[in-house]
């Protein structure tokens, strides 16, 4: 049994005990809060990205965003220099830095929502290879659609003969930065899904490929390409399939940070001159070409593999007002001549030129040019207006004064300077010699065809005037006229052998015997000596 020292002393031991650990508890708690301060704490700077910032990465910009770019973006440390990243991947791509909106990025997400909407077969629109080239090079400048597949009629180029086909689409832009003039993309779908994929030869749309003796060619494509496109080949395809998944960047950065960082562009700078014409696509777009022309005297030649070479390089910055969406261009040109025919070739021009189509609207071009033999610079800012073509109403394209004026053939397609079916090399100053024939050109839109001859209800005249006197007068004959969807072609040469010395204006009268309208469209040019 317990005395009461003994349970007097238990007690006292219990109320130390109890004591010591109540002081070790707030001790310990009172540690563990000064821990987890965070004035106290260590700076987590090398945390996982956010979900947001990773679908930004991996999905939003996936498509045009650089290896350089994508490689700078993952050595990021924190969401702020994240943030920041983003806000200057946007800006550089801003056709219009002087606006609130980036006209790039809106544009950029549209067509995300377009593939998605357009493209989707079992995975999300932007995945599939239609989404993705829609996505990083936009609307292409026609279809060639087979929905259903079926009997096909080889081109001369795939062998010729008929065979049957899964469905498949062609896909033609007339340029794009990096893949170059000209790109056909054909898409196939065999596997009857919905999912068109790009094609690495002409015959994997063909669904009798492997059926013995079915689909035969009438001219076998041989391993010496006799009857095939050289852009048709495996290897020309497969480079063209590397260019088109590759993100381009500005080639020529100087140039375009003259226009937003350099008012003062040189002391002797390059002269050119530049004109914007437009020719109608479809109901919402229209093939705006902007041409440059320099005189050959400006430039610096300088001996290149036995040539006198000059070089120019071009960048072009479209803007738009209203929310319209515009774009840049650039290309490096060279003109050559033998040391024999150089001074000759300086009393001539050299003209570049850049389709882009664009919607109706009001824009303004900007474009540099630079000697990169001497430096020299020159700025030129042009506004224009897209011109809207009414569906019914007797309207034309811009009336061009061409230098030179051919049919074009297989060699220029996808070059500069064709429309349509013909070769048009514009004439910007606007000065024939005596004796050199002036290219007409002009695209009119909306005739309607005589049904009893078959031919335009409309009359066409070229009057050439001189101090406002008539001096020469030739009638439309329709022979060798290209009529396509309503859109009749107008390319004549006339003759200036007879014409005196002088200032001269050319009038295309056009009168529609239908509608009991008529238009005219006006030009002027010198004949010199």
């Amino acid at each position: 049994m317990f005395n009461l020292r003994s349970i007097r002393s238990l007690a006292a031991a219990t109320l130390f005990i109890v004591l010591a650990s109540v002081c070790v508890m707030a001790q310990s708690k009172a540690n563990k809060k000064t821990a987890s301060e965070p004035s106290e704490k260590p700076h987590k700077v090398t945390g996982e990205k956010d979900n947001a910032f990773k679908k930004w990465i991996n999905e939003d910009v996936s498509i045009i965003i650089t290896d350089a770019e994508k490689t700078a973006f993952n050595k990021l440390q924190t969401n702020e220099e994240r943030e920041n990243f983003i806000e200057i991947f946007w800006r550089r791509r801003d056709p219009n830095p002087d606006t609130e909106e980036n006209e790039f990025r809106e544009e950029y997400y549209q067509r995300i929502a377009y593939a998605n909407e357009h493209f989707a077969s079992g995975v999300t629109g932007w995945r599939t290879d239609r989404g993705r080239i829609y996505i990083r090079w936009g609307k292409p400048d026609s279809v060639e659609s087979h929905p259903s597949g079926g009997s096909y009629d080889r081109p001369s180029y795939e062998g010729g003969g008929s065979t049957t086909t899964y469905p498949f689409e062609t896909w033609f832009y007339r340029h794009l930065d990096g893949p170059g003039d000209g790109v056909e993309i054909e898409f196939v779908d065999q596997t009857g899904t919905g999912e068109y994929r790009i094609s690495r030869d002409a015959d994997e749309k063909n669904a009798l490929a492997t059926v013995p003796g079915a689909g035969q060619r009438n001219n076998p494509v041989n391993n010496s390409n006799t009857y095939q496109r050289e852009q048709d080949s495996p290897f020309s395809r497969q480079l063209l399939n590397v260019a088109l998944s590759t993100p381009s960047s500005v080639k020529f950065t100087d140039l375009q940070n003259t226009l937003t960082d350099s008012p003062v562009i040189d002391s002797n700078p390059l002269a050119f001159d530049l004109r914007v014409d437009y020719f109608r696509q479809s109901d919402d777009r229209v093939i705006t070409a902007f041409t440059v022309q320099t005189g050959n005297k400006e430039l610096s030649f300088k001996s290149n593999g036995g040539l006198e070479t000059a070089t120019l390089n071009i960048f072009g910055r479209i803007t738009a007002v209203s929310n319209k969406r515009g774009g840049i261009f650039e290309d490096s040109v060279t003109t050559n001549a033998t040391t024999a025919e150089l001074a000759e070739l300086k009393e001539k021009k050299s003209v570049y030129q850049k389709a882009v189509a664009l919607a109706p609207g009001i824009y303004k071009v900007d474009v540099v040019v630079r000697d990169t033999g001497t430096g020299s610079k020159g700025v030129v800012s042009l506004g224009f207006v897209v011109p809207k073509y009414a569906e019914n109403k007797l309207s034309t394209s811009s009336l061009v004064l061409a230098s030179k004026l051919r049919a074009a053939d297989d060699r220029d397609i996808g070059q500069q300077f064709v429309i349509g079916g013909t070769k048009v090399i514009p004439n910007l100053g606007g000065l024939y010699k005596q004796g050199q024939e002036i290219g007409i050109y002009l695209q009119v839109y909306n005739a309607i065809t005589d049904e009893t001859t078959l031919r335009p209800a409309v009359d066409v005249n070229y009057v050439l005037l001189k101090d406002g006197k008539e001096v020469l007068r030739q009638t439309e004959d329709w022979n060798g006229l290209s009529d396509s969807g309503r859109r009749l072609t107008l390319a004549r040469l006339l003759p200036t052998a007879d014409l005196q010395v002088g200032e001269y204006e050319v009038k295309v009268e056009i009168n529609d015997r239908v509608r009991n309208a008529m238009i005219e469209n006006k030009s002027k040019f010198t004949i010199i000596r």
